[in-house]
């Protein structure tokens, strides 16, 4: 593993405007040409977290996963965020890794918001991915997912860890704020790994106030970057010798539950 430079692009994502957002976030990427390895843009950054978003929903060879694309070859970095993308029968909420050799990989998130009716209107993800960047392995989520420890829990087999950094991409309102911050930190611990977590900021089309509050954490849940409610973009590095030492001085993954994640 080498040191990794991860990018927060905390943006003020344009309500129903994939054209708009994607010029508007191209704007926030351009001065990371050659400063940067990985970009995490928030969910759905193009068309904010709406569920009328799904008739217009994109496919795999539509705009946006081009733009993506192209993004990451200008930057000669990974671009990463989620998108609602249609495939099959259904619309996912996916959260694409494009790298800048063309490689493009996805997660589509396993759980979905009932609290917004996302369950009804979305297909669900079944299977978390592992991805892996200058030696680091590195595992993408979104948003809701980020309540359920038991599906993001960190094992340790072969002597090897499931992954080393934890990717959360959020919409997530600043009436819960609390619960974002507080979570960021508690995956971070419990899972001796490194967390970055982008949120939006602003309002959106449906009248929800958007804090930002995104964040890298090291494997102690303590802060390397923590951002304010602006639109901004921010990079860190992550030292991979830090994470090995920590693991080596406190190996609370020898003590761990085996257990077995069912459907």
């Amino acid at each position: 593993m080498e040191d990794i430079r991860v990018s927060l692009v905390q943006g003020d994502t344009r309500w129903h405007d994939p054209a708009g957002n994607r010029d508007y976030y191209a704007g926030l990427l351009a001065p990371l040409v050659g400063q940067t390895d990985l970009v995490l843009l928030p969910e759905t950054f193009t068309s904010g977290f709406s569920n009328e978003a799904l008739a217009s929903a994109e496919t795999m060879d539509g705009p946006t996963v081009a733009w993506l694309r192209e993004q990451a070859a200008r930057l000669g970095a990974v671009v990463s965020g989620s998108v609602q993308l249609r495939e099959g029968g259904g619309v996912f909420n996916r959260m694409l890794w494009a790298t800048p050799e063309g490689g493009l990989r996805w997660y589509d998130k396993r759980h979905l918001f009932r609290m917004a009716r996302e369950h009804e209107r979305y297909a669900a993800g079944k299977d978390a991915i592992t991805v892996e960047l200058k030696g680091w392995r590195i595992r993408p989520l979104v948003c809701y997912d980020l309540r359920f420890p038991v599906f993001i829990r960190n094992r340790f087999e072969g002597g090897r860890f499931d992954y080393d950094l934890l990717l959360f991409v959020a919409n997530w309102p600043a009436a819960r704020r609390h619960a974002w911050r507080t979570l960021l930190r508690a995956r971070a611990i419990e899972n001796l790994a490194y967390v970055a977590g982008v949120n939006r900021v602003g309002t959106d089309g449906n009248g929800i106030a958007y804090s930002g509050d995104s964040a890298a954490l090291d494997f102690l849940g303590m802060e390397l970057a923590e951002l304010d409610d602006t639109a901004q973009v921010r990079t860190v590095t992550l030292s991979a010798d830090a994470l090995a030492a920590h693991r080596e001085r406190f190996p609370a993954q020898l003590d761990a539950d085996r257990f077995t994640l069912l459907d």
